[in-house]
């Protein structure tokens, strides 16, 4: 049985559950429930990737990033990808490729990441972010991506994590 030991957003939980490990060990384990998340490459007709540069009150610094977001309860991967898209940088598009899936924090989080490329970009009327949100929208090459990931300017895991899978995959040269 699950023991919720702290809600934040509806959306995200902090659980405590007694369990039974495959070796046959029990023991009390502490889980971040999170619903799952939606990442997304939003490539331009040149080439250029939109990214957010956007201020993480938890690292209390600035961070250049792909755009992303925590599904809402019941919602599916795609409609969180076509949401936080717009939300975050003002575009819509037209075709999105699955990319698979990332697992950020396995040994304390059951979250799911969901990959996504979006392709066929048209500029919207961008929605209001969360209140914790603060984002510019910037847009580079790959080539400008990758040198910041090679100089520490770029840190985060999914950013990485989901261009190297684009990449690999060929969507990226």
């Amino acid at each position: 049985m699950n023991r919720t030991i702290h809600q934040w957003k509806k959306t995200v939980s902090l659980t405590e559950q007694d369990m039974e490990l495959p070796n046959g060990k029990s023991i009390t384990h502490t889980t971040i429930v999170h619903p799952g998340a939606a990442v997304i490459i939003p490539l331009t007709e040149d080439n250029q990737i939109v990214m957010v540069y956007q201020y993480r009150p938890s690292l209390r610094k600035w961070m250049l990033e792909v755009p992303a977001g925590t599904m809402e309860l019941g919602e599916n991967p795609l409609n969180c990808a076509e949401r936080e898209l717009e939300e975050e940088t003002g575009y819509s598009a037209e075709h999105y490729t699955a990319l698979g899936q990332l697992t950020p924090m396995a040994g304390m989080c059951d979250e799911i990441q969901h990959l996504f490329i979006a392709k066929g970009l048209n500029k919207t009327a961008r929605y209001e972010c969360d209140e914790d949100e603060i984002i510019e929208v910037r847009s580079y090459s790959i080539a400008e991506l990758e040198s910041m990931i090679v100089s520490g300017e770029i840190t985060d895991s999914k950013t990485i994590a989901c261009l190297y899978k684009a990449k690999l995959c060929g969507h990226l040269d």
